[in-house]
């Protein structure tokens, strides 16, 4: 874009008579621009879109949201703007389908894809506003700074917990199957039971996900210092019926 200056000196020498051609040679502009600039010398001014509110779709982006504190992140474009991209193994043909239902549905273009990796997929999408959406986005690792969410987000997973689980899980966790003996009629015999676990390096992260199981009334406990379980029989169903197996 050229400033008003290099404007006014143009529309100077073609006042003097200069024919546009040899004007446009003088200065390196072109004839269209110049013969523009003598119907308006000021330049149109730019128009930046409006920053995206909350997202519409809270289920979505409830569910995308645990997705991105798994194993999401956020980096620059060269030329402006910013990818999202999630992490989804291959094993996970429908959690890689949801990932990308999600995506579209809360990308302010409307528009993602895939790009096929070594064992995985990641999903990607482009915008200007994704740091918006996400403002955990931050350099170095999330284990590494702190994890808060904003008010509008934590009044979003208070109205979606479910989906905000349930992303959580089919990033970071997963529904496997213990077993034990027990000794019965005088006989050691196997007994197998379903159990959910989560896993994650940061400890912001785990209270998110621990505060959603306390909302929902799953009971859990805390295996170790980067590992939930949830084993009890009846908090096993609540999750069955809200998150299930990875597929």
């Amino acid at each position: 874009m050229y400033d008003v200056g290099t404007r006014e000196r143009a529309l100077a020498l073609v006042a003097q008579g200069r024919s546009l051609n040899s004007v446009s040679r003088e200065t390196g502009v072109s004839r269209a621009a110049i013969r523009s600039w003598q119907s308006r010398l000021e330049p149109l001014p730019r128009i930046t879109p409006p920053a995206p509110g909350p997202p519409a779709d809270q289920r979505a982006y409830a569910y995308l949201l645990g997705l991105y504190l798994g194993d999401g992140c956020i980096s620059a474009h060269p030329r402006g703007g910013h990818y999202l991209r999630i992490a989804c193994a291959n094993s996970w043909p429908g959690l890689i389908d949801a990932c990308e239902a999600a995506m579209r549905a809360i990308s302010p273009t409307g528009r993602c894809y895939r790009v096929q990796a070594e064992g995985f997929v990641s999903v990607v999408g482009y915008s200007k506003h994704w740091p918006l959406l996400f403002p955990q986005h931050g350099p170095g690792k999330k284990h590494e700074r702190h994890i808060a969410l904003q008010p509008w987000q934590q009044a979003i997973v208070d109205g979606h917990p479910w989906e905000f689980i349930r992303g959580l899980i089919h990033s970071d966790g997963c529904r496997i199957t213990n077993w034990t003996t027990r000794i019965v009629g005088g006989q050691r015999k196997r007994y197998e039971y379903p159990r959910y676990f989560f896993t994650n390096l940061s400890a912001d992260i785990i209270r998110l996900f621990t505060a959603a199981l306390d909302q929902v009334g799953v009971e859990w406990k805390k295996a170790n210092t980067r590992n939930i379980s949830v084993a009890r029989k009846a908090s096993v169903a609540l999750m069955d019926a809200h998150v299930g197996p990875k597929y």
